[in-house]
């Protein structure tokens, strides 16, 4: 069932509905008073429900699965792995066009006589119904020009005026596209001859016709009525015309939303390098079927890949290539499209619910449009029936872990399961690796392969650290920018080279701050100050979406002089365009790219040189490929390394080493200045030399200290309610049971840094399992712990939520 509950639910079915009902098709069945859901099929057998007795379903939706055998073991796996439902999984899994949910219908009671016992509002929806056989609850609520319906509706059931019914609906609508063709009557010359002079009295058909003649060119297929339309500068009604006169047939065939095109050029050939990491992981998938390629920023890692695909594909195989972000997508279909046209399918969230369900159906028919899956972190849950290769491209990205909502699954990890069902082999490709991944390499879990060159032996880019405090010291920061910086973007633009800057956070500045009483707009619903948005001139959470105008005056001491604290993308912008007015400055962050191809024409505009300086979030670190970009600057390196988490160094070199990576990437070395109040740190004196082996081991030390992983599993349980007491009470109940079962290896109930969101306190409780001890007997304990937990009355109305490998 697509709810949040753990068990499974059995339903009555008739014989001749056993032999037609497969596992894992879609039935629709009652759940509760009145509601019809969607579920799936799991098993059928023949044991009858002891503790309640079993409904009959509602109606069968599928002649054949929509999930596979092996996608119903997955979701088993994430289910007890991340200690959610299968529910959850479920409704993860499928796009919403397939979870069809009742609606429910208002109906008139024709038997019902007294319209004098009802209220203007209800004799309006009578009324209504008089002259519409059934109206949906939205229905009423616009006929009463009101949100809060129910009361009404209620007040009719009662007097029995109306009755209510529940019904199902499709959501998802195929896209049809409309062709014409001669009809037969005018197949011979003689009949077009004839055909043509009749017309002579109709100009605008006959010069539909003379265009037609023009796009069919010889060729057997039809003519796409779009296509006729723009060329004859005509409508479709004269079209029309000609299909009512018999002249046109009208065709109407189905295809998807999203296509590519079918011209393909050959693949590029590898450099000796390249070849010896071909071998290599080929040699390393004899014995493992799990590998690491370590390959340095811009070393060609994705034309291994690309070898790796076409050898998958000619054993009739599908590929799944997994992205950690959505505008890394854009930009490898656009590469590997050239290689295999219309065998790629793509699949994340800024597509279409429609658009996605094409997807599914496509992979499940094993068409040939669905041959290679290129996708966001959800498409690690698409229904693959014959699965050669799995590529996690950039592995380190901590978008690959899915944080609200449930389940929380990792994809990474995920994916190495869906191998593992498959029996296909998964490649994990990094210049960064996550610690946890280069361990298990470390451990001889997985195989691993090294590619230590760029590709046409460019060097690695030549990294500068900038020390801002003494520049701040000695008066030579304009802005935010050091004068070595400035030179340097000086330089670059001279050369007619593209720059890419980046800071890790957007808007204009964090904190407004006023500088008489030091008073800072806050967030009604968190706690946390307003983000100043200066482009609209407003005050935004990142958290809840809250915003507000930004006040003329201090909302505490009325003091006119607001004072902007730190620094976001959005001010960096403005300061560019002030130092450099001739220069096209481009931003990329989560406010420039919301559309759904807002990426794409970002990234197309920097491509074609339209944008000089590009100033973007962690969005630019990940895997982008620009020939003309020679200089990368970070503006502060210091937020990063300060932040408080167990993987704060980690992160920060991965960060610093990607986006350096984005520098230098054609033939001239690349610059890259790192500006820090701290340039003696460890961290970024290992990222300056590119010392991956230092980073890892210090981390490995570190955590060897302080049990963290890869040495120990993480749980986080977080606790969330509106009253502060009583979410509490319950951490302090649910701490001391966790501390009963695992003793000093439970941290908590402490609040984090930000103690609430969206107007729910939160509490947080970390238990870290040490690697000797079963884990299934502990999560086992935690879900004991938990149902008693939410046993107990007082406790039930406060959210639970368990995270686990919660980084």
């Amino acid at each position: 069932m697509p709810l949040p509950l753990q068990k499974l639910f059995t339903y009555r079915i008739t014989a001749a509905e056993a032999d037609f009902i497969k596992i894992g098709a879609r039935v629709a069945v009652p759940f509760g008073k009145s509601k019809i859901y969607t579920a799936i099929v799991y098993e059928k057998h023949l044991e009858e429900p002891k503790a309640y007795e079993a409904k009959e379903i509602y109606q069968i939706l599928d002649e054949s699965p929509i999930v596979t055998e092996i996608q119903l073991k997955q979701w088993e796996w994430i289910s007890s792995y991340y200690m959610c439902s299968l529910g959850d999984v479920l409704r993860a899994a499928l796009p919403k066009a397939f979870l069809l949910e009742s609606e429910t219908l208002v109906i008139k009671n024709n038997l019902f006589e007294e319209e004098s016992i009802l209220t203007d509002e209800e004799y309006l929806i009578w009324e209504a119904l008089e002259h519409q056989s059934k109206l949906k609850i939205q229905d009423i609520g616009k006929i009463l020009d009101r949100k809060g319906v129910l009361s009404v509706v209620n007040s009719l059931l009662s007097k029995e005026a109306i009755e209510v019914k529940e019904e199902i609906y499709e959501q998802y609508k195929p896209k049809y596209v409309k062709y014409v063709q001669l009809h037969q009557n005018y197949q011979s010359e003689e009949s077009l001859h004839s055909l043509l002079d009749d017309l002579s009295r109709a100009p605008k058909q006959r010069e539909i016709m003379l265009c037609f003649f023009q796009l069919k060119h010889g060729s057997k297929e039809p003519v796409l009525v779009q296509d006729l339309i723009k060329k004859s500068n005509t409508t479709s009604g004269i079209v029309q015309a000609l299909v009512k006169k018999e002249v046109f047939e009208l065709l109407q065939v189905r295809e998807d939303r999203v296509s590519f095109d079918t011209d393909t050029r050959p693949i590029l050939d590898l450099n000796d390098p390249q070849l010896k990491a071909l071998a290599e992981i080929k040699a390393v998938f004899k014995k493992k079927e799990v590998c690491l390629l370590h390959g340095v920023t811009s070393s060609g890692k994705t034309e291994i890949y690309s070898h790796l695909i076409s050898e998958t594909l000619e054993q009739g195989k599908q590929v799944l290539y997994l992205l950690p972000e959505i505008a890394l997508t854009t930009h490898i279909i656009n590469r590997l499209q050239h290689f295999y046209g219309d065998k790629i399918s793509v699949f994340h969230s800024r597509y279409s619910v429609d658009e996605r369900v094409e997807v599914w159906n496509n992979l499940l028919l094993r068409s040939n449009k669905a041959q290679i899956i290129l996708g966001a972190r959800s498409s690690v849950l698409l229904p693959f029936s014959n699965l050669g290769l799995i590529i996690v491209d950039e592995e380190h990205e901590t978008s690959f872990k899915q944080f609200e909502p449930s389940p929380r699954y990792h994809a990474r990890d995920t994916a190495v399961m869906l191998g593992y069902l498959h029996k296909a082999n998964v490649l994990l490709g990094s210049a960064t690796p996550s610690v946890e991944t280069f361990y298990n390499s470390r451990q001889s879990k997985y195989g691993y392969v090294k590619l230590e060159t760029r590709y046409g032996n460019v060097q690695l880019p030549e990294i500068e650290l900038v020390d801002i405090k003494e520049k701040h010291r000695k008066k030579r920061m304009t802005g935010h920018f050091s004068d070595r910086l400035l030179t340097l973007i000086k330089e670059a633009l001279a050369e007619k080279e593209q720059v890419i800057l980046f800071q890790n956070r957007r808007g204009f500045s964090p904190v407004v701050e006023c500088s008489t009483c030091g008073v800072a707009p806050q967030c009604p619903n968190c706690d946390v100050s307003l983000t100043f948005h200066k482009f609209n001139n407003e005050l935004r959470c990142h958290y809840c979406g809250y915003q507000q105008a930004l006040p003329k005056t201090c909302p505490a001491c009325e003091n006119p002089t607001l004072d902007a604290k730190g620094f976001g993308t959005e001010q960096i912008e403005l300061e560019l365009k002030e130092l450099f007015p001739e220069t096209k400055v481009g931003r990329m962050d989560l406010d420039t790219t919301r559309g759904k191809y807002g990426y794409q024409k970002l990234l197309r505009s920097f491509h074609d040189h339209e944008i000089d300086i590009l100033v973007g979030t962690q969005m630019l670190t990940k895997g982008l490929d620009f020939k003309n970009v020679s200089l990368v600057g970070v503006l502060n390196a210091d937020n990063l390394l300060n932040f408080p988490d167990f993987r704060a160094h980690e992160r920060t070199y991965q960060l610093m080493v990607q986006v350096s990576g984005r520098a230098g990437r054609d033939q001239k070395r690349g610059k890259v200045a790192i500006q820090t109040f701290n340039p003696y740190h460890q961290i970024l004196q290992q990222v300056t030399i590119h010392d991956y082996e230092a980073m890892y081991q210090d981390q490995m030390n570190e955590r060897h200290q302080f049990s963290y992983p890869p040495l120990v599993r993480l749980v986080r349980i977080v606790l969330k309610h509106k009253d502060f007491i009583k979410v509490d009470t319950a951490a302090n109940w649910m701490g001391k049971s966790l501390v009963n079962s695992f003793g000093d290896q439970v941290l908590g109930p402490t609040s984090p840094s930000i103690g609430r969101i969206r107007n729910k306190y939160i509490k947080s409780i970390l238990i870290k399992l040490p690697a000797n001890i079963s884990l299934k007997q502990s999560k086992d304990q935690i879900q004991r712990i938990k149902d008693s937990f939410m046993a107990i009355a007082d406790f039930r109305p406060v959210q639970v939520i368990v995270d686990v490998d919660c980084y």
